[in-house]
């Protein structure tokens, strides 16, 4: 049996000496959105097929109906309180880089946050509504990389150009957090490991949240973890990497896995999870890995919750992670 699967719930258990209690229990708004979240997104159910040609024309259908720039009108007295500065990247393929700031600030620090959604899916509220708070509470300035996405685009597309963005901003500030969230805590790794690779300014934290480090699924348990995620599916995330991987032979390599490349030297970095969501394998993963390779992590592992929960709204957990997170930060 494994040892870290419950015998009874079929859960995950939490790793001896790295259980972050976010709550007794789970809240009653948490289990809702555990229920709801699922049905909300078209979540794919654990033995079910992915229909590949049906999902690439549905992600087509999007993105022909998508408004360019950020969902701003989502988050009520967002113009009264904050403005946006967007520029365009050079290159073969250029894409949007968006800044927050509130109205009238000068902020000393900045926080480079790259969103999730399984490297197919843009920016939403949620992400909006988290910059929104890392911007108010930090006295930062955010930005938000819109990179392009999968399956039209693969990670050749955006990486040196996200590199190259982060290294002038780390050069030219001394406090720039790098953050991310589901994909996007994967490729924030990515990005921070390929700028200590090219000798570039390291930013001063890293703060992840549910990080997708791992687009091999080799981890150990992670198709076990499969059956008892509400949320996510081993199938269509397995369908993504590849998309995003563009080519096999790229889906270990550390640009697309950072889990599995070298993790020496970098920042100070907190990783949040929780056990019912399949990408805790990968984030224990990389805990086993920073304390080898002596890498500063803080890693809270959170039993029973979900995927990203320090993003979900309402939640008494997220306000417990968020306490953490200014805590770590300071």
């Amino acid at each position: 049996m494994n040892p870290h699967r419950s015998p009874t719930t079929g859960r995950a258990e939490p790793r001896p000496g790295r259980t972050w209690q976010a709550a007794p229990v789970p809240s009653l708004r948490h289990e809702l959105l555990a229920h709801t979240v699922p049905r909300l997104r078209g979540a794919t159910a654990p033995g079910d097929e992915l229909d590949l040609d049906a999902e690439r024309a549905r992600l087509a259908r999007r993105d022909a109906a998508r408004v360019p720039g950020l969902p701003t009108r989502a988050v009520p007295g967002f113009a009264r309180r904050f403005e946006v500065e967007t520029r365009t990247t050079s290159g073969p393929t250029p894409f949007p880089v968006h800044t927050i700031r509130r109205r009238g600030s000068r902020p000393r620090t900045t926080v480079y946050y790259l969103h999730g959604g399984g490297y197919v899916a843009p920016i939403d509220a949620a992400h909006v509504r988290y910059a929104l708070r890392l911007a108010g509470h930090l006295d930062a300035e955010v930005v938000l990389p819109d990179y392009p996405l999968a399956p039209t685009h693969t990670w050749r597309d955006s990486h040196r150009a996200l590199v190259d963005d982060l290294a002038v901003r780390t050069a030219r500030q001394e406090r720039v957090v790098v953050a991310g969230d589901s994909a996007g805590g994967g490729l924030a790794l990515a990005l921070t490991a390929s700028l200590r690779d090219l000798r570039g300014h390291l930013p001063s934290h890293l703060v992840l949240h549910a990080p997708w480090v791992d687009l091999t699924s080799s981890t150990p348990t992670t198709y076990a973890l499969d059956a008892t995620d509400p949320w996510l599916s081993i199938r269509t995330l397995d369908a993504y990497a590849g998309w995003w991987a563009g080519d096999p032979a790229d889906l270990g390599r550390p640009e697309v896995s950072p889990a599995l490349g070298d993790l020496r030297g970098l920042p100070p970095t907190i990783v949040f999870a929780g056990t019912r969501d399949l990408l805790v394998a990968g984030c224990r993963l990389l805990a086993d890995r920073a304390a080898h390779d002596d890498w500063p992590l803080t890693y809270l592992e959170a039993p029973d919750l979900i995927h990203v929960f320090p993003l979900l709204p309402g939640l008494p957990e997220a306000a417990r992670a968020w306490r953490r997170t200014q805590e770590f930060l300071r």
